[in-house]
């Protein structure tokens, strides 16, 4: 009878973490960009470019825009990401790059809110939202 028991609460528990609503695959990883822009008119990433991000366990962050080079730090609240200051390196790059760049790092500028729904990020603030796909890992 414990067996049954010990089974039902195990399955309780697994229905009730799905149903929460809550960002269920973890920040940290890798991500790749998939689209950018306002909320209601989001523009596709540059093809043939990789516009990435890793957060890693001890709050850095590093990647790419497409164009630069950036890193910094991050801290997590909730569904609310704050990034530190973040540095980049400085090339010019063609007008779409360029953009997308913008957008990351207006959207990287102080606290945002995130949500994670399977493998979708999306990092959102002042009405632009930067959606990533995650990168599977390196084993």
């Amino acid at each position: 009878m414990k067996k049954y028991w010990l089974i039902l609460c195990m399955i309780c528990l697994m229905a009730s973490s799905c149903a929460s609503g809550e960002n269920t695959r973890p920040l940290v990883g890798s991500w790749r960009l998939t689209a950018y822009g306002p909320v209601d008119s989001t523009t596709p990433a540059v093809p043939d470019v990789e516009a990435t991000l890793i957060f890693g366990e001890d709050g850095t962050l590093a990647g790419s825009t497409g164009c630069n080079e950036l890193n910094g730090e991050y801290t997590v609240e909730g569904d609310q990401i704050t990034f530190g200051q973040i540095v980049s390196t400085l090339i010019l790059c063609p007008d779409l790059q360029m953009a997308q760049e913008d957008a990351m790092l207006r959207v990287f500028a102080g606290t945002a809110s995130f949500k994670i729904e399977g493998d979708t990020l999306t990092i959102a603030k002042d009405g632009m939202v930067l959606v990533f796909q995650a990168m599977a890992s390196a084993a």
